[in-house]
Order: C-alpha cells, then sequence, then structure tokens
C-alpha cells in the first residue's frame, strides 16, 4: 500500500463547524488546484452544505462539498446534492484521494437527496462516468429571475447520479438560479 494513502484521513464538516483557519485552508487549495478558473462566486457556491476534507499528514490536500440545490425534471421538483469544489493538489493526484473524496460525498448523497448532480470538465468526465455517474444528454436551463432561460453551453458536461428519482438523461433538466456560474 502506499504511504500517501496510508496516512491518508478523511474528514466531514458543515459548512459552520469548519473554523476560519479551515474555511481559509480549503479556499486556497481551491484557488490552488483551479488558478483564475476558481472566483469569488465559485467559492460561495461550495458553501452552506457539507464538506469533505482529505488530509495527508495533517495537511490539506483534497477538499470537495455537497450542497443541496433545487432540479425541475420530468415536471417534478427535486432536491438534489450537488457536488462542489472538488480538488485534490497536483502533487497529491493518482493515489486515489479524489476516488475516497467521492466515497465520502456519494454516500451523502445517497443518504439525503433525490439525485447527485455535477458541472464537470471533459478532461475529468471520464473519472465521474467511472463511479457511476451518467452525462445528461438532455438540454438544461435554469431558472432566472425572469424565467426560465437555457443553458446549452452546459449541455455535454453535467453528470447525475440517480438516488430515489427516476432520470429521463435525454428530457429537460433546469436548475435554480444562483450568482456566477449555474451549473
Amino acid at each position: 500500500m502506499d504511504l500517501m494513502t496510508e496516512v491518508a484521513r478523511v474528514d466531514l464538516a458543515r459548512t459552520e463547524e469548519l473554523s476560519a483557519g479551515a474555511r481559509r485552508a480549503c479556499r486556497d487549495l481551491l484557488v490552488d488546484v483551479f488558478g483564475d478558473d476558481f472566483g469569488e462566486a465559485d467559492w460561495h457556491h461550495c458553501l452552506g452544505g457539507r464538506h469533505v476534507l482529505l488530509r495527508v499528514a495533517g495537511e490539506l490536500v483534497g477538499h470537495g462539498a455537497v450542497v443541496e440545490r433545487q432540479l425541475h425534471h420530468g415536471g417534478r421538483r427535486l432536491r438534489a446534492g450537488y457536488v462542489e469544489g472538488l480538488a485534490v493538489r497536483a502533487d497529491h493526484r493518482g493515489h486515489g484521494h479524489g476516488a475516497a473524496l467521492m466515497v465520502t460525498l456519494e454516500a451523502l448523497i445517497r443518504s439525503r437527496y433525490d439525485a447527485g448532480v455535477l458541472s464537470t470538465t471533459e478532461a475529468a468526465a471520464g473519472f465521474y462516468a467511472a463511479r457511476g455517474w451518467s452525462l445528461w444528454r438532455g438540454p438544461s436551463s435554469v431558472v432566472t429571475p425572469t424565467g426560465v432561460e437555457p443553458t446549452p453551453d452546459d449541455d455535454g458536461g453535467i453528470y447525475v447520479l440517480p438516488v430515489r428519482a427516476a432520470l429521463d438523461l435525454d428530457g429537460e433538466i433546469t436548475c435554480d438560479w444562483r450568482e456566477g456560474d449555474v451549473w
């Protein structure tokens, strides 16, 4: 077994349970991993749910969060566990840390939500597909303050994990409004 895996520790906490230092460390990790692609709105998307923190020898090297979102699909409202801020520091990749974070995130989703949802890049899509997440093939949209608007730029990057709700992956899916990237 790899030494890095042996000393890895996964902790779970609600946003309000994280100390100011822990919140700062999480945000710093995400900025380090995503660079200029990670802004203030992205950080706010990670807050208000549950955080999974992965430490190696006491140092934070991985983070993921699940926040509740409301989706509309097939004439129903669904409570979704939305995965945000999943990241592993570059020097700690390839040791199963991303999978370790996802095990805990998926358990949270399965215990509390109708479905899991996330948005990803093409480069990371295989990671999620291998874990049983399915590509949403239908059109996506968002409920804005002025009505429902299509989000075609997000099509092809939305993945779902069915839990309690039957999902038609070719149907339309609509998310609730938020600042920044809506998906």
